[in-house]
C-alpha cells in the first residue's frame, strides 16, 4: 500500500512539473536544436585523435611534416565551433517548431551572437613574453625564442611601440567564444531569438510580399524587419556593455552564470545526483535520459570541450583545470550500456537465469546492450516500477560515478580527453577513444561492478517468474 501511495504521489506530483518543464518550447529547442552540433562534434573528435595522436613516434612526425596542424585547423573549425551551432540550431527549431520559416531566425541568431561579443583577440605577443610565457615557436612546435627572449627584445622598443605590439588584434573574431566558453550565451540567445523571432511574427511585424514574387524570396523579405528589431536590440545591448560597465555579454555571462554552473555540474555531488535521476525518472516510464541530456547537455558539452582544448595542447590534466564530469562521463560511464547500466542483467539472462521471460529477454537484449541500447529490459523484463531491480537500477549508476569520479580524482586513470565518442559506441572501445587503454580498463572493471551489482537482485526475481511459470504449467495440465 505504501509503495502504490509512492508511486501514485511520484506519478501525480512530482513528474508532470518535469515533464512539464522538459516539454516547454525553450527546453525542446534547446533539446532538438543541440542535435545539429553532434556531427560537427564526432568528426571534430576524430581530427581531434589525429592531431594528438598517443604514439610519441607518430606524432612527432606528424608534427614535423605540418599535419598536425592541419588536423588541428579542421579541430577547430568543426568541434572548435560548438557555441556556433548550438546558437543556430536552438533558434532554427524554436521558430521551425512554431510553423515558420527557420534559416532566417538561426542566421539572425548567430548574428546576434557575433554583435555581443568584442571582435578582437589578445595579441599573441602578450602570451609569449616573459619567464612564464609560451615563448615564440616555429612550424614543428619547436620554441625558438623563449618568453625571457622576447620580453628583452621588446623592451628595447620605443613605448608607444611597446603599447602598440601588446594592444589587442580588433575586427578578428575571437574563437575563443566560439567554443565551450561561449555556450551559455549561445544558449540563451538562441532561445530569446528564437521567441522574439516569433512573436514579431505572429504580431503581423513582417513584409507581405505579392503571391507572384517566389516562395524564397519572399521568406527573406518576411524575416527583414524581425532580424532587424533583434539585431539592433544586440547592437544596442552591445553599447551599453562596452561603454558602461567594459565588458561584453558573453563575458559577463561566462563568468556570472556558466563558470559557477559548469564547477556545480563537475562537482562529486553533481555526478552523483544525475546518475541517480536517470533510473529515477526511468523507474517511473520515464524518458530519463533523454530529460537528464536536456538539463545537462549544456554544461556538460563545455567541460568536455574544455578538456578537448587542454588535450590538444598537451596539458590535459586535473591540475591545469580540466574536468572531471563530461559529456562523456554522462553518455560512457552513468549510461553505459543503457541507463541503469543494465549490462550485469544481461549477463544473469544469459548464463543464470532458468525463467524462459528472462531468458528470451537476456538473448533479445544482447547485442543492443553492446550499443548501450536497453529499452527491450526497461519495458520488456520490465525494470520499470520493478521493486525486484530497483535497488541494482538506481545504485549501480550512482556506484560508477561515484568511484570512476574517484579514479580520476586521484590520478588512477586520466581525465576524460573531450573526444566525443558516439553514444551508441560499445563499451571499452568507447573508453579506449575517450580516455586511452586505462580509461578502457576501467570500463571493463564497471562492467563486472554492473555484474555483481545486479546478480543477487535477478537471481531472486528470476526464481519468481519461474515459480510463476511452473504454476501456470501446472494449472494448464489439470
Amino acid at each position: 500500500m505504501a509503495k502504490n501511495s509512492f508511486g501514485e504521489f511520484i506519478n501525480k506530483k512530482v513528474l508532470p512539473p518535469i515533464m512539464k518543464f522538459v516539454n516547454t518550447k525553450p527546453i525542446t529547442a534547446l533539446k532538438d536544436g543541440m542535435v545539429y552540433a553532434l556531427p560537427f562534434i564526432i568528426i571534430g573528435s576524430i581530427f581531434l585523435i589525429l592531431s594528438n595522436i598517443p604514439i610519441p613516434a607518430v606524432a612527432n612526425a606528424l608534427k614535423a611534416s605540418g599535419w598536425s596542424a592541419v588536423f588541428s585547423q579542421a579541430y577547430t573549425a568543426s568541434f572548435g565551433l560548438i557555441s556556433v551551432w548550438a546558437s543556430i540550431g536552438i533558434a532554427y527549431v524554436y521558430v521551425r517548431n512554431e510553423g515558420y520559416e527557420p534559416l532566417p531566425a538561426g542566421l539572425t541568431s548567430l548574428s546576434a551572437f557575433l554583435i555581443l561579443q568584442f571582435l578582437q583577440v589578445d595579441n599573441p605577443l602578450v602570451a609569449s613574453m616573459g619567464k612564464s610565457g609560451s615563448g615564440i615557436t616555429n612550424a614543428a612546435g619547436n620554441v625558438i625564442m623563449s618568453g625571457s627572449q622576447v620580453a628583452q627584445h621588446i623592451d628595447k622598443l620605443p613605448h608607444a611601440l611597446q603599447t602598440f605590439l601588446s594592444s589587442p588584434v580588433t575586427n578578428a573574431i575571437n574563437i575563443t567564444w566560439l567554443g565551450g566558453q561561449g555556450m551559455i550565451a549561445a544558449i540563451i540567445i538562441g532561445i530569446l531569438v528564437g521567441w522574439s523571432y516569433t512573436k514579431m511574427l505572429r504580431a503581423g511585424w513582417k513584409i507581405t510580399l505579392p503571391e507572384q514574387v517566389p516562395a524564397n524570396v519572399a521568406n527573406q523579405f518576411t524575416a527583414m524587419i524581425p532580424a532587424g528589431v533583434i539585431l539592433t536590440a544586440a547592437m544596442l545591448l552591445y553599447a551599453f556593455f562596452k561603454m558602461i560597465m567594459s565588458t561584453d555579454l558573453l563575458q559577463l555571462i561566462y563568468k556570472l552564470l556558466q563558470t559557477p554552473l559548469q564547477g556545480l555540474s563537475d562537482s562529486l555531488g553533481g555526478a552523483l545526483i544525475i546518475a541517480f535521476l536517470v533510473p529515477f525518472f526511468w523507474f517511473f516510464g520515464v524518458h530519463g535520459g533523454l530529460i537528464m541530456g536536456a538539463i545537462t547537455s549544456g554544461l556538460l558539452i563545455p567541460n568536455t570541450f574544455d578538456n578537448a582544448n587542454l588535450y590538444h595542447a598537451g596539458k590535459l590534466s586535473l591540475a591545469n583545470g580540466a574536468h572531471i564530469v563530461t559529456n562523456e562521463f554522462y553518455n560512457n560511464f552513468i549510461n553505459l550500456t543503457g541507463s541503469g547500466i543494465t549490462i550485469g542483467l544481461v549477463i544473469f539472462t544469459l548464463y543464470a537465469a532458468r525463467s524462459a521471460q528472462m531468458k528470451s529477454l537476456g538473448k533479445i537484449e544482447l547485442v543492443p546492450a553492446l550499443f548501450n541500447i536497453n529499452e527491450p529490459f526497461l519495458f520488456g523484463l520490465p525494470l520499470v516500477m520493478n521493486p525486484f531491480l530497483a535497488i541494482p537500477f538506481f545504485l549501480t549508476p550512482v556506484i560508477v560515478a561515484l568511484t570512476t569520479y574517484l579514479v580520476i580524482y586521484f590520478g588512477i586513470v586520466p581525465p576524460l580527453n573531450g573526444v566525443a565518442a558516439p553514444w551508441t559506441t560499445p563499451p571499452v572501445i568507447s573508453g579506449f577513444l575517450i580516455g586511452g587503454w586505462k580509461m578502457a580498463i576501467w570500463q571493463a572493471i564497471v562492467l563486472v561492478m554492473s555484474t555483481a551489482m545486479y546478480f543477487p537482485f535477478a537471481k531472486k526475481y528470476d526464481n519468481y517468474l519461474l515459480a510463476q511459470e511452473q504454476a501456470k504449467a501446472t494449472e494448464e495440465t489439470k
